[in-house]
C-alpha cells in the first residue's frame, strides 16, 4: 500500500494577498461566511509561487522551462520533470496537438484566517515624494488584517517522480521532497515592501496510508486570557478517524512553538510523545521518507 505526507499549518500573518481594488482601495481577498463572518485569504496560487520562488533561491530549482505558445504562456513542450521540481511537485498542463497533463502530487489549500476581518483600513500618499517637487500628494486605502492562518499540503509519495515513461532515482524523490519541507519550514512572503514569515507556529500531520487532508478545517484558535488556545476539541475528534481499520493517531505527530498558545500543555495529551517543536516535526517526516524509499 502506498503513502502519503499531509499536515495543517497554522502560522500568523498581515494582509497576504490583494485582489483588484475599486478606485484608490486596495481590498484583500475574502471569503463570506453564512453566519456573518468575514474572512481573508491567501489563494493556493500565491503560497505556490513563494515556495516555487524559494525553491529556487535556496536549492537552485529550475525555472527555465515556461514559453509562449501561440499566446499561451504555459510549460516548454521539451520540459519534463527530470529537470523541473515545480513540475514534478505541482503538476502541468501543456496545450498543443496533444495536450499534456500531469496531476499536482503536491497539493495545497488556501490559507484562510483563523479571526474575521473588521474592516481596518490603512490611508497612505506620498507625500515625501511630493514635498520634493511641491506638489499634491497621490491618496491610497488598503485593506489590513493581522490574523492567524491556516492552509494543508497533502502529498501523494508513489507519484513524487514519475510521469510519461521518466522515474527519478528513491534518492532524487528524497532530496526534493526534503527540499520542499526545508521551503515550507521557513516559508516566507514578500508583499509590498513587507517580507512576511508564513512559517508554521503549530503543525500537525504525519504519513498515512492514504492521500487525505485529515486536519483541513480541523484547526481552530481561541482568545486565552493572555495567549492564543488551540481548539483541541475537533482535532482529539480527527485522530479517532480510521482508515481500512487502522487508526491515524498512532501516526500523527504535532510541532509548536513554545510559549504562544495558553494550552500547549494539552497538545501532549493529544499525541503522546509526538508532540514537540516544529523542528522535530519536520524531522520525524523527514526519517518516515527514508525508510518509505529505503534511503539512508
Amino acid at each position: 500500500m502506498g503513502k502519503a505526507i499531509t499536515f495543517t499549518v497554522v502560522f500568523q500573518g498581515n494582509s497576504l494577498n490583494y485582489g483588484e481594488g475599486i478606485a484608490n482601495i486596495s481590498e484583500l481577498k475574502k471569503i463570506h461566511r453564512s453566519n456573518g463572518q468575514v474572512l481573508t485569504f491567501a489563494s493556493r496560487q500565491s503560497i505556490r509561487y513563494d515556495i516555487v520562488r524559494l525553491g529556487n533561491e535556496w536549492f537552485g530549482w529550475n525555472l527555465d522551462t515556461v514559453d509562449k505558445t501561440k499566446g499561451t504562456l504555459q510549460f516548454k513542450e521539451s520540459a519534463t520533470i527530470a529537470e523541473s521540481v515545480e513540475m514534478d511537485l505541482f503538476g502541468y498542463l501543456k496545450t498543443g496537438k496533444q495536450s499534456q497533463k500531469r496531476p499536482a502530487v503536491a497539493r495545497l489549500s488556501h490559507a484562510i484566517s483563523l479571526e474575521p476581518y473588521r474592516s481596518d483600513m490603512e490611508f497612505l500618499n506620498n507625500m515625501g515624494f511630493a514635498e520634493r517637487i511641491n506638489e499634491t500628494p497621490n491618496l491610497a486605502n488598503i485593506e489590513q488584517h493581522e490574523s492567524m492562518y491556516s492552509y494543508t499540503m497533502t502529498i501523494d509519495l508513489d507519484k513524487v517522480g514519475k510521469d510519461q515513461g521518466i522515474e527519478l532515482s528513491n534518492e532524487e524523490k528524497v532530496e526534493r521532497l526534503e527540499q520542499l519541507l526545508e521551503v515550507i519550514k521557513f516559508l516566507n512572503r514578500n508583499i509590498r515592501g513587507r517580507q512576511e514569515s508564513l512559517a508554521p507556529l503549530f503543525i500537525i500531520g504525519g504519513v498515512y496510508p492514504v492521500a487525505n487532508p485529515f486536519f483541513m478545517g480541523k484547526v481552530s484558535v481561541e482568545p486565552g486570557q493572555y495567549k492564543w488556545n488551540m481548539n483541541v476539541s475537533a482535532i482529539e475528534s480527527t485522530l479517532e478517524s480510521t482508515f481500512l481499520g487502522k487508526p491515524i493517531h498512532p501516526d500523527t505527530y504535532i510541532g509548536y512553538v513554545a510559549g504562544l498558545f495558553e494550552n500547549e500543555k494539552e497538545f501532549h495529551t493529544l499525541v503522546d510523545d509526538r508532540a514537540g517543536s516544529v523542528e522535530s516535526f519536520f524531522g520525524s517526516l523527514k526519517s518516515q521518507l527514508r525508510d518509505y524509499y529505503g534511503v539512508r
